[in-house]
């Protein structure tokens, strides 16, 4: 059963119940983004330390460091995003999606919020 929970570094992950999990930027985020205009993806097999910048996405207003919400090692990278950031704007919670991994830890979620507690975060 996929289960999704939230850094407060503005990234969710999904995680789907046997080890493996996507990630991505949730919707707030982009919005506060503005347009995305870059994505710079980690490379499969690039392990992934919780807290620790794994990459940038940039917009017309800034740029920012991708913090990984959770220990482990990158399986694969949506390419399309190297010629279709605007994807992360269309879709942050769907096709969007930045990376999918192989997590250490068999509850990744149990560390970050659930939704009632990211709203709360966000205010929305």
């Amino acid at each position: 059963m996929d289960k999704r929970c939230y850094s407060q570094d503005h990234l969710w992950l999904e995680s789907d119940g046997s080890g493996g999990a996507a990630v991505g930027v949730t919707h707030y985020a982009q919005e506060e983004l503005g347009d995305i205009l870059f994505v710079e993806l980690p490379e499969p097999g690039t392990e992934l330390v919780q807290g620790q910048s794994f990459g940038v996405i940039e917009s017309v207003k800034t740029a920012s460091e991708l913090i990984a919400p959770a220990l482990g090692r990158v399986t694969e990278v949506n390419d399309t995003l190297r010629e279709e950031p605007w994807q992360v704007n269309d879709s942050p919670e769907g096709d969007g999606w930045i990376l999918k991994m192989d997590c250490v830890e068999p509850d990744p979620c149990a560390s970050l919020m659930d939704s009632d507690a990211y709203k709360e975060l966000t205010g929305k």
